[in-house]
């Protein structure tokens, strides 16, 4: 399931990346795809966490430059403030529940919860120096996606007024730093955009391969009775498999992209998939002690059939292209299923080894590894 959904999180910020060089180079979407994943591609595979890392860094910097300090003021400049833009557009613009309470529901259970539990974010949380940076960042970083989407917001309203006539919506950004910004501010808004999204599907790769090494790929070889995993395996060799694990999913997604043509329709059916198939199974291990891993992965299981199944069911059935994806009955199928299947089968498996739930109360309290008590095989067992 996070497999899934990491290389649709990273196909989806790839073709969004690529409106960008669609723009500025009127090449063709799939060059530009092909061009961007490459850049990505490289420095992903080379560098792993630590180039995305510093990447990030910079990334962080000129998308901060170009959104706020220079597309924002600048494109409600051309539109004449808050002022000239009410003028010429209709009132539901200035309406922050104009698009309906239940997008707005869809898009809070889709995206917050999504990132809540999705590998992309841990993976960061998890390179923190110690848990007190990892707080900070992680509640800096909220607080800033939302100031961050507010002025993205912002700057659509001011481009329906200034660019009417933008046929394409996923190019709006670009159309906006084209037309509207000077030149040289033009390409460091510009350089902003890539930056941001670049630096999501750097991260979402190295998610996708962490995924497939460490769980995914151990658990199929051992369909066929093979070891799952390698402990003769020397560090240096591990990050050699890590880069061809990389390079492979890579190049999968750079075809994915090319294959996906709607940005927010594949950004939909990624937090779909992921909400759908763990939000339940991940909160319910946390807050309820019944639960079981044989109730978790039937909750899995069944969330994440049942959100695809709706999906592709009112897909085919709508009117207009999307219409199905779009919808807000697939999600919600989804999480009830789920948690209809995780109370079940918790409830009627064996309860987890209460030396299991003693250890990880121990760790949730802060008990140092020392002390948490070791299993042995027997107690693998028994589990």
């Amino acid at each position: 399931v996070m497999l899934a959904y990491t290389l649709m999180l990273c196909a989806t910020s790839t073709g969004a990346y690529a409106t960008i060089l669609v723009v500025l180079f009127g090449w063709e979407r799939w060059v530009a795809i092909a061009v961007g994943g490459a850049i990505v591609l490289v420095y992903s595979t080379i560098g792993g966490m630590w180039s995305i890392t510093l990447a990030g860094m910079a990334q962080f910097v000129i998308k901060t430059i170009g959104v706020f300090l220079l597309m924002l003021p600048f494109s409600f400049s051309q539109a004449g403030g808050l002022d000239g833009i009410r003028q010429r557009v209709d009132e539901s613009f200035f309406d922050i529940g104009g698009i309906g309470a239940q997008p707005i529901i869809t898009y809070f259970v889709v995206d917050t919860l999504g990132l809540l539990v999705g590998q992309d974010i841990w993976q960061r949380v998890f390179t923190a120096r110690t848990p007190q940076v990892a707080r900070w960042g992680g509640t800096t970083a909220g607080i800033y996606c939302i100031l961050y989407g507010v002025a993205g917001a912002l700057i659509g309203m001011a481009a329906s007024v200034v660019l009417p006539n933008i046929e394409v919506k996923d190019d709006v950004y670009a159309d906006v730093a084209m037309n509207i910004l000077p030149i040289g501010i033009g390409g460091i808004v510009l350089a902003a955009a890539v930056a941001a999204m670049m630096s999501t599907a750097s991260g979402a790769l190295i998610a996708a391969a962490t995924v497939a090494k460490a769980d995914v790929v151990p658990f199929v070889r051992s369909w066929f009775g093979k070891p799952a995993h390698h402990h003769t395996e020397n560090p240096e060799h591990d990050v050699q498999g890590s880069r061809w694990y990389v390079l492979g999913l890579g190049v999968l997604v750079i075809a994915l992209a090319i294959v996906v043509q709607d940005v927010v329709a594949a950004l939909t059916i990624a937090y779909d998939i992921l909400v759908g198939g763990l939000l339940i199974p991940i909160l319910g291990g946390l807050l309820w002690r019944r639960g079981t891993g044989l109730g978790a992965a039937a909750a899995m299981a069944a969330g994440t059939v049942v959100t695809l199944a709706t999906m592709i069911v009112l897909e085919v059935n709508a009117e207009n292209q999307y219409d199905g994806i779009y919808a807000n009955e697939p999600i919600y199928y989804g999480l009830i299923a789920a948690l209809a299947a995780f109370v079940a089968v918790s409830l009627l498996s064996r309860p987890t080894d209460p030396r299991t739930v003693d250890a990880w109360n121990r760790r949730v309290a802060g008990a140092i590894a020392d002390e948490v008590p070791v299993e042995g095989p027997e107690d693998v067992r028994a589990r």
